[in-house]
């Protein structure tokens, strides 16, 4: 089987090199001819771990190919996949469509065969039947169906979600359509992976309510966690307590300084709008979006509230920058809006982040003056009056107490992903704060 990727982002990277991983022939498209000459060279534009081992792999088993003709990539394609990118649109939180239109557009006026259209992309419950209509309108003696089939990729996992996923979901409108994708996940079959077939419009909302449940979770243990700072409970042993419980589960119980990323900000945006736009709002989801909101402004507080009261330039290191670790994604990471906060509030930065520092400096340049990018954990905490972890990256969870304490002009550390333990770190000298916690528990 042949099969088209349109979009070389993360979604459409990702998701072609693993369907080329389990023997299907992909044409991976993309407009950008400097990015697809960089990709035929196996030179990839994100960091995720094992993608540019993959990526090699499949282009010299000549099962991954890449192209910016996409005439010439759909000849022979059963299933053509739309990732492109579905950014919050701005001013009114909705899911910018203008790339899948475009796609669909120019599918509609290129594609000679029948082949089933799949909306791989994030979007909005409906957009499905849009994308038919299109192709319907430009094409319409076209044979053809549109599909959904969203995807369910973790930043710095994605291969492994991909290759063994909890499930596949296929919103689709036809037995021809279903069997096409039914045989393109054969693979998955074989390891008897949940694969749930629905109406599109039901496959739409299932990605949606699934990351606005998890966005969810995540903010409620965070107010859990500022609970517990005022009444003395530890939120590690709370988190522990609670996902024990089988209905309720231990994942996405950890606090820390908010979510962000590709997807859950605006997916819960977008949820929300969509909500209001049908008259039926979903009034928990949007206080999950003020509260992750809000809670940038507390952790900068935090911070602030550690820091020696006077009105003196003040130089803080951060540990970390990316919204996860083990990626390269800056978007929507609690960084954007904490480092801003406290360079507005005389602070001079040192940072260091193992695969961040690169998009880092494109967000922060126009603070430029005001942060140093720093070469390890060590260098940027030198002469800093205080050290803030703000993403878990592994390195960052076995750093040299002794070292450390030597360089920082303060022994101060603020643990906003309570990676340390709090007793350890005050018995070798060092004034420690985490999330949720005592610093005695």
């Amino acid at each position: 089987m042949k099969i088209t990727i349109i979009g070389t982002g993360y979604v459409g990277l990702v998701s072609g090199t693993c369907f080329a991983e389990f023997g299907v022939n992909v044409v991976c498209v993309d407009k950008d001819l400097k990015k697809i000459e960089s990709l035929k060279k196996g030179v990839i534009p994100i960091y995720e771990p094992g993608l540019d081992t993959l990526v090699r792999k499949n282009i010299n088993e000549k099962r991954l190919s890449f192209e910016t003709d996409l005439e010439n990539a759909l000849l022979d394609s059963s299933a053509i996949f739309i990732a492109v990118g579905t950014p919050s649109r701005r001013g009114d939180g909705h899911a910018d469509l203008t790339f899948v239109y475009e796609a669909a557009k120019e599918v509609g006026l290129k594609l000679d065969h029948y082949a089933v259209v799949v909306n791989k992309s994030t979007v909005p419950i409906g957009t499905g039947k849009k994308v038919f209509e299109i192709i319907k309108e430009v094409n319409p003696g076209l044979d053809f169906d549109v599909a959904s089939n969203p995807e369910f990729l973790r930043e710095g996992s994605a291969i492994n979600d991909f290759m063994r996923p909890d499930r596949v979901v296929i919103g689709c409108e036809s037995e021809r359509a279903k069997n096409i994708l039914k045989e393109l996940y054969r693979p998955l079959f074989l390891l008897e992976t949940p694969i749930l077939f629905t109406k599109r419009e039901t496959a739409e909302m299932i990605k949606y309510a699934a990351n606005s449940f998890l966005a969810t979770k995540i903010t409620f243990i965070n107010e859990i966690a500022d609970l517990c700072e005022k009444v003395g409970a530890n939120v590690s042993d709370v988190s522990i307590g609670i996902g024990l419980d089988g209905r309720i589960g231990k994942k996405f119980l950890h606090p820390g300084p908010g979510y962000g990323g590709s997807c859950f900000p605006k997916d819960t945006l977008a949820l929300v709008k969509t909500a209001q736009d049908y008259q039926s709002p979903v009034g928990l989801v949007e206080h999950v979006v003020k509260s992750n909101k809000k809670r940038k402004e507390n952790i900068y507080k935090k911070i602030l509230n550690v820091l020696p009261k006077d009105d003196r330039e003040k130089t803080i290191t951060i540990l970390g920058l990316t919204f996860k670790p083990n990626t390269d994604d800056m978007r929507d990471s609690p960084s954007l809006d904490i480092i801003p906060m406290l360079v507005n509030n005389n602070c001079k930065l040192k940072v260091f982040d193992p695969e961040g520092m690169n998009e880092a400096k494109k967000h922060f340049s126009k603070y430029k003056d005001c942060i140093t990018y720093c070469e390890d954990s060590y260098h940027a905490s030198e002469d800093s009056q205080a050290l803030v972890i703000l993403t878990e990256w592994n390195q960052f969870r076995a750093l040299d107490l002794n070292k450390l304490k030597k360089v920082l002009l303060n022994p101060i550390i603020i643990d906003l992903r309570n990676i340390y333990n709090p007793k350890e770190l005050i018995e070798k000298g060092f004034k420690y704060y985490s999330v949720g916690r005592q610093q005695s528990d």
